[in-house]
């Protein structure tokens, strides 16, 4: 076989992309070699095996989505900050919904690199949500509701769950603007 120029970063980039497809339970290591056309043994010496890609992705993805949600809100307050980083964050699950749903899992104790993605991913929605004057226990509440709120959205979205008539952009809206009253008013 010609040599694919396979380097771990490619590997993961690689492996990212089938995610995308085929969704990220369904990554395997002969998916991945097979998208280089190399031998499933051509990938070991760049990658650990299945579950050290796994958290690759799951790292990938939490740095793209800090990056996306904190380039959305830089500049803006409260309401704006808020609907900006909200639309970044579907805009990611609808780009990327392989990497998307490999970030919804928690850091291993002790994964170091990891806890740092997940940790920039928190730093960003707690600056937004700052914005509205929370602080310490409300702080928390409110980003584990966001989250859920958001992260169900999205996975309904992908899932093919909303066939209803109404027009999914515009309940989107109506929920980000809900998200934002019940933070203004959350004292």
């Amino acid at each position: 076989m010609a040599r694919a120029g396979l380097t771990p970063g490619r590997v993961v980039e690689a492996a990212a992309a089938v995610a995308d497809d085929v969704g990220f339970d369904r990554v395997t290591l002969a998916a991945v070699a097979d998208h280089f056309g190399v031998a499933l043994p051509s990938l070991y010496k760049h990658i650990g095996g299945i579950e050290a890609l796994r958290r690759e992705l799951r790292i990938r993805g939490l740095k793209e989505l800090a990056g996306a949600l904190a380039d959305a809100a830089v500049g803006k307050a409260a309401g704006a900050a808020l609907t900006a980083m909200a639309h970044a964050y579907r805009s990611y699950a609808q780009a990327h919904p392989g990497v998307y749903a490999a970030t919804a899992m928690a850091p291993a104790p002790g994964d170091v690199e990891h806890t740092q993605a997940a940790t920039a991913v928190q730093r960003v929605v707690f600056a937004v949500l700052e914005g509205y004057g929370l602080a310490g226990d409300a702080l928390v509440d409110a980003m584990r509701m966001l989250h859920a709120a958001l992260h169900g959205f999205v996975t309904l979205e992908d899932g093919g769950s909303f066939k209803m008539a109404r027009d999914v952009d515009a309940s989107f809206a109506r929920l980000v603007a809900a998200m934002d009253v019940a933070l203004a008013n959350w004292g």
